[in-house]
């Protein structure tokens, strides 16, 4: 009977990941409905465990705790884990890391689902950057930016086939955040499951700041939005595979990468504080971890 009732509950996630994809297709802008407050929310008997890629281990970011992975002590779950003070803390997070990694070992750093287990009562997940081949994308929008300054030769060549390359891969991507939360709710029945989204990387306007960041100047919104399109996937499935949809573009708008040294909480490309290009500083991190533990403590987190 217990079988029975597994097989009926992926049949249904399978059909919600259609209608995901036809959203996204529609690119519907879908707000994530309130979703109930776990019984879990912190505490001296909590047991923590944050997955995820870069963006959540913090690279370059001082202390750097472990090479292999590129991840610091001062990270959004570091800091989330100090806020809640819980008893246990696993930070297994990997610069790097795909979906795959969740399943699969990453150099020295085990399969990452393996530090999840049924005393865990909150489990972050920041994952898809890396499935969508987020470093890819930047460094073919900087080689052909110089071909077209004012125009947009990224935008063209992505969506030279007549389909936008960049909005289908995200929406195959959908499929492979589904499957990582359902492995975590697997793993861990009875804990809060929040999927951490991006954070603001370039101007929400849509305004450059070439040559700072060498993209072309049209090429600022259309990235802006496929960054947009990333995280509406992210939401979408969070609400539909029992997880908590964690806002952390709207915290950060106003301090993407075009903005002063003193301002921004993201990097360019050549950074001028300890960060990697294109990622969050550690005011950044401190952002994110502020989204998390809002989220944790209000139930609520993203519009």
């Amino acid at each position: 009977m217990q079988s029975n009732v597994g097989t009926a509950s992926r049949i249904s996630r399978r059909r919600k990941g259609v209608s995901l994809l036809a959203a996204l297709g529609g690119c519907a802008l879908v707000a994530a409905s309130a979703m109930p407050a776990a019984a879990h929310g912190g505490g001296r008997d909590s047991q923590y465990v944050a997955l995820g890629d870069s963006y959540t281990s913090g690279p370059f970011i001082p202390r750097q705790v472990d090479a292999n992975c590129a991840r610091s002590d001062h990270n959004y779950p570091s800091i989330v884990s100090g806020q809640l003070r819980v008893s246990q803390f696993k930070d297994v997070s990997c610069g790097g890391a795909t979906t795959e990694h969740m399943w699969k070992p990453q150099g020295t750093n085990g399969p990452q689902l393996d530090a999840v287990g049924r005393n865990s009562d909150i489990v972050t997940v920041q994952i898809g950057g890396n499935d969508i081949g987020f470093g890819t994308i930047i460094g073919t929008c900087v080689q052909l930016a110089p071909t077209d300054p004012t125009g947009n030769p990224c935008q063209r060549h992505y969506g030279a086939s007549g389909v936008d390359e960049l909005s289908v891969t995200i929406a195959k991507t959908a499929p492979k955040i589904a499957r990582v939360l359902e492995a975590v709710h697997d793993r861990a029945p009875h804990a809060r499951v929040l999927l951490v989204g991006y954070p603001d990387l370039l101007p929400d306007d849509g305004s450059g700041c070439a040559p700072s960041v060498p993209f072309a100047t049209r090429d600022f919104p259309y990235l802006r939005d496929t960054e947009k399109r990333l995280n509406l996937m992210l939401r979408l499935v969070a609400r539909w595979n029992h997880a908590e949809y964690v806002d952390t573009y709207g915290p950060t708008i106003g301090h993407d990468m075009c903005k002063s040294p003193a301002v921004r909480w993201i990097e360019p490309l050549q950074p001028a504080s300890p960060a990697a290009p294109a990622h969050p500083n550690a005011k950044g991190e401190e952002a994110m971890a502020g989204a998390v533990l809002n989220r944790l403590t209000h139930g609520r987190g993203g519009r």
